[in-house]
């Protein structure tokens, strides 16, 4: 499922990177792509892809259909302050500006503009992320499409009704996989500390979290039932499992999402 229509990219870093590739290999024409940045340094990423490229916000923005935020949201005044009269009212705005709600926005848009507002995650580089969105009821069946169709480049998504929950899926699966990369780093490092060579222990530890995730989607089953299926009783799972607990493992995984869940709507209110 391609995007067929004129698309800005505004903010040309990793994600805006991401999203761009993610486009280019679902068959969206690079014709129709046009990437902002004001870092030059970024300038021959896209020229490798055949983009066009500008420094510019508004000249990638004027005339587009679909107008993709990729920006920091610190950055979010400056960009939408150029909008009004410069860029079409029904034209798609597509934000993944971590925390910042569609109130936020509409203050400079307008109530009328289209928005899907976006969580996605870093996976999305190759086309194995995981986004939550939602979206304005002025986005159109057709616009709504259009939203689909970057998200399912991207990966997966789900749609949320109610927007307090973009929140959670930024706290959960947006901030998720510097959790898991965390959790590789000390395996790895234990493996190391045990006696393995590091690119001996990088191999075991990535093949193993792949393979988990990959048989915990295709068999269905319920986290703890495939934990069960790997602890034998008195075995050395349970070993390390009692460790673990005991030092605190779901309630420290779960005070760090709380607290990316409370900084995510501290970012909002900012």
């Amino acid at each position: 499922m391609s995007l067929n229509v004129k698309t800005a990219l505004i903010g040309g870093g990793v994600m805006g990177e991401a999203i761009a590739r993610s486009l280019l290999r679902s068959g969206t024409p690079k014709e129709l792509l046009t990437i902002a940045e004001p870092n030059a340094d970024r300038k021959p990423i896209f020229d490798s892809l055949g983009v066009k490229f500008t420094s510019h916000n508004l000249e990638a923005a004027r005339g587009a259909e679909v107008i993709v935020l990729s920006i920091k949201p610190q950055t979010m005044r400056h960009v939408l302050g150029e909008f009004p009269g410069e860029v079409s009212p029904n034209a798609l705005i597509f934000s993944i500006m971590a925390g910042v709600p569609i109130g936020a926005m509409a203050k400079y848009l307008g109530d009328h503009q289209p928005i899907v507002r976006v969580m996605p995650n870093t996976p999305a580089q190759i086309g194995e992320g995981i986004s939550g969105w939602t979206c304005t009821p002025s986005a159109s069946d057709e616009q709504r499409k259009q939203a689909e169709a970057i998200l399912l480049a991207m990966g997966d998504h789900v749609f949320f009704e109610d927007e307090h929950y973009l929140d959670m899926v930024t706290a959960l699966s947006g901030t998720g996989p510097a959790y898991v990369f965390l959790f590789m780093e000390a395996m790895i490092d234990a493996g190391v500390h045990m006696g393995f060579p590091r690119a001996v222990a990088e191999k075991l530890v990535l093949h193993t979290i792949k393979g988990s995730a990959d048989y915990a989607i295709q068999s269905k089953l319920h986290a703890a039932q495939l934990r069960n299926q790997v602890t034998s009783p008195g075995g050395t799972t349970a070993a390390a499992l009692y460790q673990l607990e005991k030092g605190g493992l779901r309630t420290v995984m779960s005070r760090g999402i709380w607290a990316a869940y409370e900084r995510s709507v501290e970012l909002g209110k900012e």
